[in-house]
């Protein structure tokens, strides 16, 4: 899809400000082994950009010098695929931090990544998991055929390690997006369907699901404009907005780093290309800069910040508040 999307710059979402840096969201290159239609980032195998060792080098510099970042979360594309990866990742465990990798499972599978599963659980990083749905035909619609069933042997070699197992100490969380534009379903009731459709026909167990909105940005929003349902998708948020959740969008204590090592205030505004400026004008690195610096600066928001506030509100930890529902179906 290749639709050009209307500018999302002016906005009447409320002025927001960041509090303390503790989750540094790294992104480590749009270079993917799939290509999905609700991927914010529009990665692929055809994409390039990749995060050098000496920008990475910068990352954990930064990370020696911001001792409240407590949590480090490593996404692309396939984060895997940066031959710099795993590098990182040992990096970030040695000085005592989570460590998060926000694998597609399909990735396991793929060649030169045969002992990427156990690696993951030698170093007890954590693993967030996309799965959009536990129906076959609705995940290779979604993200290609064959990705279902790769994933759900990708799910069960990460119990079979001990992933998502009670007293393991792996954490093994999936990730749903709906298929459309539409709201997710309550995060709560679709976990118990999850649990109940993957453990019964799979064996399959995890510790939580998070349930993402689909921004409308890069493939997700060039779908929209092919079809006509961009702006009724922007005015579905924007109806739907909770000033309740604006106490908990990521962005407050989230900072995102780019392949390059700009600074932005998530990883939307990133492929958005909305850093966070100096002065209006000049982009920060993250080799300039401590996260101690960036409390209390404005965050740039637009009007997809809306899918961060809309009904449960969403984020890369899932709903920001959920309330009992009926049992939905993830085809919603």
């Amino acid at each position: 899809m290749h639709a050009t999307l209307p500018l999302l710059s002016a906005t009447t979402f409320p002025a927001l400000v960041r509090r303390s840096v503790d989750i540094l969201q790294v992104n480590l290159g749009y270079r993917c082994n799939q290509s999905c239609l609700h991927c914010h980032v529009n990665a692929g195998p055809q994409r390039r950009e990749e995060m050098t060792a000496e920008t990475v080098d910068a990352v954990l510099d930064f990370l020696s010098v911001s001792p409240g970042v407590t949590t480090l979360d490593l996404t692309g594309g396939a984060p895997e695929l940066n031959p710099h990866f795993r590098r990182l990742a040992v990096a970030g465990r040695q000085r005592g931090l989570r460590v998060i990798d926000r694998c597609n499972l399909t990735i396991l599978e793929e060649p030169g990544h045969e002992d990427l599963a156990e690696f993951l659980a030698a170093h007890h990083i954590d693993v967030v998991a996309s799965l959009p749905c536990y129906i076959e035909d609705n995940v290779d619609r979604q993200r290609g055929k064959g990705s279902f069933a790769g994933s759900i042997r990708g799910l069960q070699r990460l119990n079979a390690l001990g992933y998502g197992m009670a007293d393991s100490g792996l954490q093994l969380n999936l990730v749903f997006n709906p298929q459309g534009p539409s709201l997710p379903p309550p995060q709560a009731a679709l976990t118990a369907a999850y649990r109940e459709h993957l453990g019964h026909e799979f064996g399959i167990t995890f510790n939580q699901l998070f349930t993402l909105t689909n921004m409308p940005i890069q493939r997700f929003g060039s779908v929209l404009v092919s079809r006509g349902q961009f702006n009724d998708y922007l005015q579905l948020l924007r109806a739907a907005h909770r000033d309740e959740n604006l106490e908990h969008v990521m962005c407050r204590n989230l900072l995102s780093v780019d392949w390059q090592g700009y600074l932005h205030d998530c990883d939307f505004n990133q492929q958005l290309g909305l850093p966070i400026s100096r002065s209006g004008t000049s982009r920060w690195h993250i080799s300039e800069i401590d996260a101690a610096a960036l409390e209390g600066h404005a965050i740039r928001v637009a009007e997809h910040c809306f899918g961060c506030t809309a009904g449960q509100g969403s984020g890369c930890g899932g709903a920001l508040g959920d309330k009992p529902a009926p049992a939905p179906t993830c085809g919603t």
